[in-house]
């Protein structure tokens, strides 16, 4: 008898033992992906992390597209635990791709709601940045100013304007729904038979046409660009077409097959909290979306929110993406 009690004691001691080293020491890391714009202040990180226990790592993985390309490939063994920066022209690929896993966070029925992908709560609007058409007015030497989609394949813009490809970047594809949700299914290819016979330049992306290409950034000679609505904050003799926008929203959501779900959506909870979305403004040129926070002053003045702005519908860009991105190759590169 004393040796099974021995030999108990022994077994729960070991067991003791293993579940004491199971534990785990010091702050949960959580890898958080995002594309290159990603942007927050190292103080307010410092705090979320002191205050939740919680060490964030970001990975950032190229724009829109390349990040959403990237989650896609690496879904069966994740890259990481939570990803931003999915957004309205990519998020139907993710959601079909089964990149995420559904979690409501109590933030989101703040104002994010607003802007959901579907209903199935695995994406969560974090900001909005609707793609504009900018305009340098100084670059146009005297020229009227452009007003519509219609004005910019009129002769007098000639060479003037550049643009991203749909095929390699997030508001070179927005740009492109907005084209179609404008001129439909049966007008839109002639209208960049239009484009390209004005002289329009295509870029692989948008720092290439806004600080390279774009008059209104200093360096380049083209006085038309997709960019933002908030773009005219950062670039004073600069303002938007808003009969031009397309309604672009980022999401953040947990990745399926998480190593750290839980401090994940933690993670996700900050993303929409008060003290992030203040600063998504000033930190990432984006709109927040949670209600009730106001923006800087020179945005209220130079780049407001658009009031409307074109959408399509998440059906209508999972069906049609890919063909409507080799139609424009075969328009406009062929």
């Amino acid at each position: 008898m004393k040796r099974v009690a021995a030999a108990a004691l022994v077994l729960v001691t070991a067991g003791c033992s293993l579940a004491t080293e199971q534990q785990p020491s010091g702050p949960k890391s959580v890898t958080l992906v995002t594309h290159d714009s990603f942007n927050v202040r190292k103080e307010l990180l410092e705090e979320f992390q002191k205050t939740s226990g919680i060490t964030v790592e970001l990975r950032k993985s190229g724009d829109a597209g390349a990040l959403t390309n990237q989650l896609v490939l690496t879904k069966a063994n994740p890259i990481g635990d939570i990803a931003f920066g999915v957004d309205s022209t990519f998020a139907s690929r993710a959601l079909s791709e089964g990149v995420f896993q559904p979690y409501e966070s109590p933030e989101a029925s703040k104002g994010p709601q607003r802007y959901k992908a579907d209903d199935s709560n695995k994406l969560t609007a974090i900001d909005v940045g609707d793609v504009c058409v900018n305009v340098h007015t100084a670059g146009l030497k005297g020229v009227p100013e452009p007003k519509t989609f219609e004005d910019l394949a009129d002769l007098k813009y000639k060479d003037m304007f550049v643009v991203e490809s749909p095929a390699t970047s997030s508001p070179g594809l927005a740009f492109l729904f907005g084209t179609i949700k404008h001129f439909g299914e049966n007008g839109w290819q002639d209208y960049w038979r239009k484009l390209k016979a004005n002289g329009v330049k295509v870029v692989s992306g948008w720092e290439e046409a806004y600080n390279q290409e774009f008059s209104g950034a200093g360096k380049g000679t083209r006085p038309i660009v997709v960019s933002y609505a908030s773009s005219p904050a950062a670039s004073p003799d600069t303002k938007a077409l808003l009969d031009t926008c397309y309604r672009q929203v980022e999401y953040a959501g947990v990745l399926a097959g998480a190593k750290h779900p839980d401090e994940a959506r933690k993670v996700l909870d900050f993303l929409l909290s008060q003290p992030f979305q203040a600063e998504v403004a000033d930190q990432m040129y984006v709109y927040p979306a949670r209600e009730g926070v106001a923006l800087p002053e020179a945005w209220q003045k130079a780049a407001p929110l658009p009031s409307s702005a074109e959408t399509l519908s998440a059906d209508a860009v999972t069906k049609n993406r890919e063909n409507w991105v080799n139609q424009w190759r075969s328009l406009v590169q062929g």
